[in-house]
């Protein structure tokens, strides 16, 4: 049986479960039925509202996440090379790491208003720092033999070297915070938008409770579910296996 077709299976004995418990012990004032959310989701791409907030949130988090990787790659680059940013600057970010960016909100609002350069600010937050400690694992575990071979060939140590060598070399380790980044940008957008102002999936969630449609609160986290899903299989994985082939680090399954 393929991977495909057993996840297919278990996805309809979920529904069928999920269908039969809503029917068996009467939990529709808690939690919506497979057809009210199926309805709830037709309802919501038929007038838009759906569609457009979830390009709206998109739009944040490919800024945000574009921001944090940039951020976050250099600075792990910047410690893993320079001692003295490793034990200073570097153990501010292990210290930062630790506090959820929705704290940083209320001082988002204070300093850029309710609006989504706020968002965008900690949603950033959210995902930079574990992008800047997985780069640093990743450089700083690079076998040396790599460097010395690439110098005898003629890289030196400029940004060829970088991109041509530690790149490659540290990129198991990346690939794993890009993964973890992009799900922690998703935490930090959706808690954004729960409170700041402007069209989004957060927004949508919280109009959902204010109503008490439970409906639409599940379809907003089904989208943030199969984006994440979609994005990690089509983009991440086969961005990782690409790389990984090009180097020389795994194997092509498809060669002949």
């Amino acid at each position: 049986m393929s991977t495909a077709l057993r996840r297919t299976l278990f996805l309809i004995v979920v529904l069928i479960a999920w269908e039969a418990g809503f029917r068996i012990f009467d939990w529709g004032w808690k939690f919506p039925s497979v057809v009210q959310t199926a309805q709830a989701f037709y309802d919501g791409f038929v007038h838009g509202q759906l569609l457009e907030v979830t390009l709206q949130s998109i739009r944040r988090l490919l800024t945000a996440f574009v921001l944090a990787i940039s951020i976050g790659v250099t600075l792990g680059f910047l410690f893993a090379r320079y001692r003295f940013l490793d034990d200073t600057i570097g153990f501010l970010v292990v210290a930062l790491q630790t506090v959820p960016s929705i704290a940083w909100l209320p001082f988002a609002i204070i300093w850029f208003g309710m609006n989504d350069f706020s968002v965008v600010f900690i949603t950033t937050l959210g995902a930079t720092w574990t992008m800047a400690m997985s780069s640093r694992t990743g450089i700083m575990n690079i076998p040396p033999l790599y460097l010395k071979a690439a110098r005898t060939m003629g890289t030196g140590n400029g940004f060829r070297m970088f991109y041509q060598v530690m790149v490659p070399a540290a990129f198991p380790h990346m690939i794993t915070g890009v993964r973890v980044a992009w799900a922690f940008a998703w935490r930090a957008l959706v808690s954004g938008e729960l409170i700041a102002k402007g069209v989004g999936l957060g927004q949508l969630l919280q109009d959902g409770r204010s109503l008490s449609d439970t409906a639409l609160m599940l379809c907003v986290v089904i989208i943030i579910a199969v984006l994440g899903t979609l994005s990690d299989h089509f983009c991440f994985k086969r961005l990782e296996d690409t790389i990984l082939i090009r180097y020389g680090l795994a194997e092509n399954k498809n060669k002949k």
